[in-house]
Order: C-alpha cells, then sequence, then structure tokens
C-alpha cells in the first residue's frame, strides 16, 4: 500500500526533508506559511517549502491559521496516513494530530528533551553547547514533549553560526527521517516517552521564539558571550547596536580579552586596525559590520569612514 504523506513545513530548514519524502512517498500536499514581505521592496515572498513544492507539482495550502475550516477540509481530502512537520511555525491541535492513521512526526532540531521550542539552534550556540543534533518524535499536544523514534547527534563546529548549523542539521533530519520512517510504518519501531528528570544529552530546557529586539547587544555582557550572540543571531534577527543614531549590524565577531585598564563597556575602541567595542572583561572584535543603508563590508573597510571610532 501506498503511504500518503503531508508535509509541513516553511524554511530552509524544511527544504530536505520535503524533498526526501518526495523522491520515497507519495505527497498528497504540502501546508506552508503564507507570503511574506521581505526584502528592501518588501515585496511579497513565497516561503522556501512553496516553491519547492510548486516546482515538484505538489498540492499546496496557505492557512494563516490551521485551525481554519478551510484548511481542515483540505487536510481531511488529502487523507493522509501520516504528516511531517519540519519547522513549520504553528502549533498542531488535537484535531490535525489525530486525523492520520500513523500520527505526525516532527523532525525537531535539538537532542530533546534539550531545547524544545522555536530556536533550539541558537539557544545551542548561545548556551556553548558542544553537541546539538536532531530528534524523530511522535508528536502531542505538548510543545516538543511527544515520544521519540530515532536520534543523531551532531558537534557544534566553535565558527558555526545558527545559518551553518542549521543547514547541516536540516540535512541530518532528512536522512534520519527516511532511515527511521520504514520501522516506524511497519509497527518494528515503537516512539520511546521522553526523559522529564534528564536524558543522556541533559534536563528539559525551552528555547522561545525570538524577537528582533533580542539582536541588540548589552555590551555590559562578557565578550564572549557577545560573540556567541551574534554567531546565533546570524541571519536572523541579526546581531546590531547603535552607533551615531543609526543601527549598525554586526554579521561576524570575536572576543579577545580587554588590556589593563580595561575600556568602559560600550566604547568603541580600535584593536589591531580593526573596530571593536568593549563589553566586560574585554572587546567585541567586528570582523564583519553593515552601516545603515550599505552592504555588509570588512570590519577594516569600516573603520577608514567611520569618523569618530575609538574616540570615545
Amino acid at each position: 500500500m501506498t503511504t500518503r504523506i503531508v508535509s509541513m513545513g516553511s524554511p530552509e530548514f524544511a527544504i530536505p526533508t520535503l524533498r526526501a519524502l518526495a523522491e520515497n512517498y507519495t505527497i498528497a500536499g504540502v501546508v506552508t506559511q503564507p507570503d511574506r514581505p521581505a526584502g528592501r521592496g518588501r515585496a511579497l515572498t513565497p516561503p522556501p517549502v512553496k516553491t519547492l513544492a510548486l516546482q515538484l507539482g505538489i498540492d499546496v495550502i496557505q492557512p494563516r491559521r490551521l485551525r481554519e475550516p478551510e484548511a481542515m477540509d483540505q487536510l481531511t481530502r488529502w487523507a493522509p496516513d501520516l504528516i511531517v512537520v519540519a519547522a513549520f511555525g504553528q502549533i498542531l491541535r488535537p484535531a490535525v494530530l489525530d486525523l492520520p492513521p500513523y500520527g505526525c512526526i516532527n523532525v525537531h532540531a535539538s537532542l530533546l528533551p534539550r531545547w524544545r521550542g522555536a530556536a533550539p539552534i541558537q539557544a545551542a550556540i548561545l548556551h556553548s553547547d558542544e553537541q546539538t543534533g536532531v530528534t524523530i518524535m511522535r508528536m502531542d499536544p505538548g510543545i516538543d514533549t511527544g515520544p521519540i523514534l530515532a536520534q543523531q547527534p551532531l558537534t557544534i563546529d566553535p565558527a558555526d553560526t545558527a545559518a551553518t548549523l542549521s543547514e547541516r542539521l536540516a540535512q541530518l533530519g532528512a536522512s534520519l527521517l527516511v532511515e527511521t520512517l520504514p520501522p516506524y510504518l511497519s509497527g518494528k519501531l515503537a516512539p520511546r516517552p521522553q526523559d522529564e528528570t534528564g536524558s543522556p544529552f541533559g534536563p528539559p530546557t525551552y528555547a522561545p521564539m525570538l524577537k528582533k529586539e533580542d539582536g541588540q547587544l548589552d555590551f555590559s555582557q562578557p565578550a564572549e558571550a557577545l560573540a556567541r550572540r551574534v554567531r546565533a543571531f546570524n541571519p536572523w534577527p541579526g546581531a546590531f547596536t547603535p552607533w551615531q543614531g543609526q543601527v549598525l549590524k554586526i554579521h561576524a565577531a570575536h572576543a579577545v580579552r580587554a588590556e589593563r585598564p580595561e575600556p568602559t563597556p560600550g566604547s568603541t575602541v580600535v584593536y589591531q586596525g580593526q573596530p571593536a567595542i568593549a563589553a566586560t572583561g574585554g572587546l567585541l572584535v567586528l570582523d564583519v559590520v553593515q552601516p545603515a543603508g550599505k552592504k555588509p563590508m570588512p570590519g577594516k573597510a569600516f573603520l577608514a569612514g567611520a569618523r569618530g571610532w575609538g574616540s570615545h
């Protein structure tokens, strides 16, 4: 019997999962987020998953809320045996969770129960985790609390940003998913409950959804923590700091220890020919920045035209 699958996802992270499913199963339909304004022109832009689904000739719906009657009617007509979710961005209610005979399976970018929630990749970098990974789980009404089918760890590189780590986790999740589905669908693999007291990967932790304002750097924090924040928030929400009444975006940076006496946190300095900002216990050296209205540039190029930098 052919297994009919509905795939739910929106960003780039979900692309490898949809592609792998399409190569191995019948995709009855795709559910993704509505088109949204993007870029300087704020042009209405489809989610990456929609673009791929249309290229593959798969039907797509884009409900603002999955509980909308039209969305539920379409899901029922598709009659999926299984729903697979990867970075969809909406909570699935019991009516959806109970619709397919094999339930709803999620490709989650952490080693659950560590980093449940919307931003597990960023949280792993922010908290200096040496490894993360992917979890294939059967969803329940909670937020990433459902029983586990499979997990695969992945080492975090010291230079990883959220973008580079997400790309590797997306590929790992897709390959683990296609390995896991056959034994699950045949009844040979049973989900195991998450250990609420602490798994080999640590006790339950939560990674809440990020907001744009989370990207503003607080230079009373340690320089090392700020460098991790720059990596964790690349590409979104992006790290930034005020500069001469405008926003200076910081795309790449590294921390160094400050010489004695330490400059006042938040003051601008020049360190070995590069712009830097003093933080607690060190300096945040700006490797790639983007001044307002300009393209990203190396820190040294920015410093050449940054009048007043290092004077206060």
